[in-house]
């Protein structure tokens, strides 16, 4: 319930929640960073499509490919290989949806600040509730996921 409550208006923070994650790392549990490298790091997605959805952002606030110089772009890739492996790792992910929605006319919730999406997929994950409901099932809470990821990532040595 408390991260329902914190989800409302009255607590929402102004400002690119990317940026807010990045320039705050005594607060990566409760920002649910799994890791972070020089200038990216990967989190995990508040509204996820599935279990483990993880986002991988730059510390670059922008909402174009064009600006990220080759070494941010790198380590981001770096990230998205290293998140496929984590999460097959600890979620036994059997398949990856992986991608980057650049404007908001792409499917872009923040546009302006470039993130790509790892999303776990396994066979049968998907009915009818998706379609029908528009209802996502998501059957293990956020923090325990956390806690796995993170323990994860550090015997993988991603941290």
């Amino acid at each position: 319930m408390e991260y329902i409550g914190s989800l409302s208006p009255e607590h929402a923070e102004a400002g690119c929640f990317l940026c807010r994650y990045w320039s705050r790392p005594a607060a990566d549990e409760h920002h649910g960073v799994v890791w972070r490298g020089k200038r990216a790091f990967v989190t995990m997605n508040r509204f996820p499509y599935t279990n483990g959805h993880l986002i991988i952002a730059p510390e670059t606030h922008t909402g174009t490919l064009d600006e990220l110089d080759a070494e941010v772009f790198a380590e981001m890739n770096e990230f998205v290989r290293r998140s496929v492996r984590l999460l097959g790792e600890v979620a036994q992910a059997q398949g990856f949806n992986i991608g980057m929605n650049l404007n908001r006319c792409a499917g872009a919730g923040l546009p302006d600040h470039v993130h790509a999406h790892v999303v776990p997929r396994w066979a049968g994950d998907t009915n009818f509730m998706a379609i029908v409901g528009d209802v996502r099932v998501i059957p293990e809470a956020l923090d325990a996921q956390y806690r796995q990821l993170v323990s994860g990532a550090e015997r993988l040595g991603f941290r």
